[in-house]
């Protein structure tokens, strides 16, 4: 029997409301997505000033980055281009460098590079920073504000993400919950609406993220959208390949769809109705590992370390969360929408969440570990914050999700009498209340004909009650006599709904379960488009561990985290001496929160030892340029050795750190 949706309760509303607000607050204090590869080096460093221009300018990354002619833009100090934007491929092994040719000649001053590029991972990173030639100099160079891949298109990208992870976690987990859980679902209307819209969805959140992905990682106007050039290259790359692979496993989809929608919920026969079920299970399968597949070759799982395993991994975890999720929505429209749901429905959803729980536990803990990699990243870096969040939601949807559990237990056990005392009682309240209901708007709609008014809507109650209205002469009296049709009807439903107690628990808690899931979904979201943790503290330490040896030609650059334990007390100082060798070096030091935004500090100090020869500690008194940038020019470094830089920073009157690193100075 096909039902028509009741009208939610205020609860359901203000439920539906919180989880809508508290999507929103994530979603809009999310910063720009950060990504998986980061800058750990240039040549010339940032801030450095150098006697004769360089040939050449060059940036190392993490990882493995997608360079374009136009990635790395050198502008003088009028904004004029410096580079012949000649590309230079310097990769070799592990190390992940790109470099592009300077024009001869050029006039002393400061420099600007800006970058641009898109990581392995899909995500677009960008940056900025200044050398100089001779002395340093004005420069009316004005860099936009906006970070890659934020504005309004990174805004519309992020929802089309947020929207494609949702719709395949329904599409997927409704069509497994119609196929395991609740065959005769596949008949029922809403399920059936719920499933094709999210099939709708998924498709157009993907051709919007197929339009969007050339200004998203590039230009940042909306109108760029529509640029059939940026379309093409969009298509040549490995997130364009993935988004159009989505799109012809979505027709794949649609077929499923049609089938389990159509000749599956005809079917009669027991044996084909089974033979039936098995090829769409398996088909339904291969189509859904193939959508998830789509994710985890673009995204962090098919970068960092052990991509082999971390790809089938990822599929399964996207798979898992579809089942529970996308299986909790379609129960969540079947105990609203569809009353008469069986028992045995429920438990079987019950033991599919089960498994689905596990699998998302054990691919979890090692996607934490992959992304992770230490307990400090857990706490000091973004993502682990943004993991614990998760892990935190979590927990609360487990708990709430083992409070379903129970009332499936008591669903699936019932008292015979109480429930048949409870639902007679129930019954009897809701048939007096839907005929006071019927006859009251009976007398407002006509007063003159309440009589056969009443009578028509007792016959609504019987079979063949259609007949009767149908047959009536006046067409105005007819609909009349419709609508007072209807409302019984609702009212019969709801008192077939209200009287089972248990079920009216189960929705509640269902309803809650998925309101907590949107808020989780969000996170999850979120945390595909940050840095993972390991990646940002083995970039922090690139160039800065213990013992670096320093070459002749390269300045010494260092990166060394604090934290003074009083208000804006965490931040990280970058500190480059050059050139790193013997004798008079240029010391620029650059005091930064943990966001990578200038910190103003009262006060930094520096002192070098080597203590192999007992010389030391020299203090430098560093100057303050500007905000966050300290700088002393004619440091002495006497002789060769392992010298130990010590940094004090002092973060208010009586808060204060002192930090150190060990380095070769040739």
């Amino acid at each position: 029997m096909t039902t028509t949706a009741p009208r939610l309760g205020t609860a359901v509303a203000r439920l539906l409301i919180l989880a809508a607000a508290l999507l929103g607050t994530l979603l809009a204090g999310a910063a720009p997505a950060s990504a998986h590869a980061a800058l750990t080096g240039s040549d010339p460093r940032d801030g450095a000033v150098v006697a004769t221009a360089p040939k050449e300018v060059n940036l190392t990354f993490s990882e493995q980055v997608a360079m374009s002619a136009d990635s790395i833009r050198v502008l003088d100090p009028a904004g004029r281009r410096a580079d012949t934007g000649e590309m230079r491929d310097l990769c070799s092994g592990s190390v992940i460098r790109y470099g592009v040719g300077l024009r001869a000649g050029l006039p002393d001053g400061t420099y600007t590079v800006a970058w641009q590029t898109v990581s392995a991972d899909s995500h677009p990173i960008a940056g900025a920073f200044t050398f100089s030639i001779g002395a340093p100099s004005a420069t009316s160079v004005a860099l936009p504000e906006q970070n890659a891949g934020g504005g309004l298109v990174g805004g519309l990208y992020g929802i089309a993400r947020y929207l494609s992870y949702a719709s395949f976690a329904v599409l997927v987990g409704g069509g497994a919950f119609v196929l395991a859980c609740w065959p005769r679902g596949a008949g029922v209307r809403p399920v059936q609406r719920t499933v094709v819209r999210a099939w709708l969805t998924l498709t157009v959140a993907t051709l919007a993220m197929l339009l969007l992905r050339n200004p998203y990682t590039g230009s940042g106007e909306l109108s760029d959208a529509f640029d059939l050039a940026g379309l093409k290259s969009v298509l040549e790359t490995k997130t364009g390949a993935a988004l159009t692979s989505r799109l012809l496993l979505l027709g794949a989809a649609a077929l499923f769809v049609a089938v389990l929608f159509g000749s599956y919920a005809r079917r009669t026969d027991p044996k084909e109705r089974k033979d039936l079920a098995f090829g769409l299970g398996l088909g339904g399968t291969v189509v859904a590992a193939g959508i998830a597949g789509t994710w985890a070759l673009a995204e962090h799982a098919s970068t960092g370390i052990q991509p082999g395993i971390a790809m089938p991994v990822d599929i399964l975890h996207l798979l898992a969360v579809a089942a529970w999720l996308g299986g909790l929505t379609v129960l969540l429209v079947a105990l609203y929408r569809a009353p008469s749901v069986e028992r045995s429905a429920v438990e079987r959803f019950s033991k599919v969440a089960f498994g689905s729980v596990l699998v998302l536990a054990a691919t979890g803990l090692y996607q934490s570990w992959r992304q992770v990699g230490s307990w400090s990243a857990l706490t000091d870096t973004r993502y682990g914050q943004l993991l614990l969040v998760k892990i935190g939601l979590l927990a609360v949807l487990l708990g709430i999700a083992w409070v379903s559990r129970r009332w499936t237990q008591r669903l699936a056990d019932p008292t015979p009498t109480e429930a048949g005392d409870e639902a007679e009682e129930a019954g009897t309240a809701d048939d007096t209340r839907a005929e006071s209901e019927a006859e009251a708007e009976a007398e407002e709609q006509s007063e003159e004909q309440s009589e056969e008014g009443m009578a028509l809507v007792g016959a609504a109650s019987e079979p063949g009650s259609e007949t009767a209205a149908e047959s009536h002469p006046d067409p105005e009296r007819a609909a009349q006599l419709a609508r007072q049709r209807a409302a019984v009807a609702t009212a019969r439903r709801k008192r077939e709904r209200d009287a089972d107690p248990e079920r009216a628990g189960l929705r509640r808690s269902v309803l809650t379960e998925a309101a907590v899931a949107v808020v989780l979904l969000a996170v999850t979201t979120v945390l595909t488009s940050t840095e993972p943790g390991r990646t940002e503290e083995e970039a922090g330490r690139t160039g800065s561990a213990a013992g670096s040896a320093a070459v002749p030609d390269r300045p010494v650059d260092i990166r060394l985290p604090f934290d003074t334990g009083g208000v804006d007390g965490k931040g990280v100082v970058r500190l480059s001496l050059d050139p790193g060798r013997t004798g008079a070096n240029a010391l620029h030091l650059f005091v930064e929160r943990p966001n990578g935004k200038p910190l103003d500090v009262p006060e930094v100090k520096v002192a070098l030892t080597l203590k192999a020869k007992d010389v030391g500690p020299l203090p430098v008194a560093p100057d303050r340029i500007q905000t966050g940038h300290w700088s002393a020019s004619g440091v002495q470094i006497p002789m060769p050795g392992e010298w130990t830089i010590q940094v004090t920073v002092r973060t208010s009157d009586i808060d204060q750190t002192t930090i150190d690193k060990n380095v070769k100075i040739g």
